[in-house]
């Protein structure tokens, strides 16, 4: 009598960041069972993350924004008509939980502050108290089924990806994602103009990335530099053409947003900006070729959220306007 291969389905439906680092999951999931089936669930607007990915078999997008609760509802159905053998959630929030308590899976692991965890069959405290990396916390879902040991996120541009963005790929460039969703996660414009001016005589081209919604920033960023071969690419690029393009980079120039995340799962090098959020909240950078940079300053209000604001609760955003434009650009050295 044979034994089918495990059939697995991840849950993450929360940013872009927190999917790229859910992928960590997969890559240990496959490297522990070669044979399995490995789903993954998300929200619409992040699914071209994965596509074309080598280790999963589907992805399931759940449309947040229409018909919320019918359509979760839906992907409610449709999980436990696939008759999963594990579902991972690694999403603390009570819709994802929902799905996984209602999946019908022989294993249903997560975290214990979705408020379904009581009728999951597995739960790990999700601790933001002991410097682990959220790869680290995630991994403590799947530990029981296969050990201590974390895989690195990952993604896989296609070859039309790279072929895509061949015609940026110069010998000398970098590449800055001057924005975040969070007002007090961006490092301030002029700082960033600061930087691009201090490059002029290190780098041959700079491009500044992002999504449609970043274009006019860095319009307004290009506008005021001095560098002469700046280029605007907001908005251009699809999540797998920009990480094909920071893989070659010199250098890539990040907030702590969704592009430091695109760099660790390419292993390309990156200086990550850290304005109100901390490392030690365990979402930094884990490219071999990594900086983190923040201020120098002691500031009693640092950190003030682990997500960040929309503006400064204090009104000064010193956690922004100190960092060292100077130890930014050392790290190109």
């Amino acid at each position: 009598m044979t034994t089918s291969p495990p059939s697995f389905l991840i849950i993450q439906t929360a940013f872009i960041g927190d999917v790229i680092l859910a992928t960590a999951l997969i890559e240990k999931l496959k490297k522990s069972y070669p044979q399995a089936s490995v789903d993954f669930l998300l929200r619409k607007g992040n699914e071209t993350l994965l596509l074309g990915h080598p280790k999963i078999r589907e992805v399931i997008i759940w449309d947040k924004k229409k018909g919320k609760l019918k359509n979760l509802l839906k992907i409610s159905t449709y999980v436990r008509s696939k008759q999963y053998d594990f579902v991972v959630n690694a999403h603390r929030f009570a819709s994802s939980g929902l799905i996984t308590a209602f999946s019908g899976a022989k294993v249903k692991s997560g975290f214990d502050k979705n408020p379904w965890s009581f009728l999951f069959t597995h739960r790990v405290e999700h601790d933001l108290t002991s410097n682990l990396h959220e790869t680290e916390r995630n991994q403590k879902l799947i530990e029981f089924l296969t050990d201590k040991d974390c895989e690195r996120p990952r993604l896989y541009p296609a070859s039309r990806d790279v072929k895509n963005i061949e015609p940026y790929r110069i010998e000398n460039y970098v590449c800055i994602a001057p924005t975040s969703v969070w007002f007090t996660k961006q490092l301030p414009a002029d700082q960033w103009i600061s930087l691009i001016d201090s490059l002029r005589e290190k780098v041959d081209r700079i491009y500044l990335l992002g999504a449609s919604g970043d274009r006019s920033v860095c319009d307004s960023i290009k506008l005021l530099s001095k560098h002469k071969r700046v280029e605007n690419l907001a908005g251009q690029l699809s999540f797998l053409e920009s990480a094909a393009l920071m893989k070659d980079a010199r250098m890539n120039f990040v907030n702590d947003s969704a592009p430091m995340h695109l760099a660790s799962a390419i292993n390309a090098p990156v200086t990550a900006i850290f304005c109100s959020t901390v490392p030690s909240f365990g979402f930094g950078p884990l490219s071999d070729k990594s900086l983190v940079i923040q201020t120098s300053e002691k500031l009693p209000c640092r950190p003030c959220g682990l997500h960040g604001y929309k503006k400064c609760p204090q009104g000064h955003f010193k956690c922004g306007s100190t960092i060292s434009v100077q130890a930014m650009a050392a790290s190109l050295s």
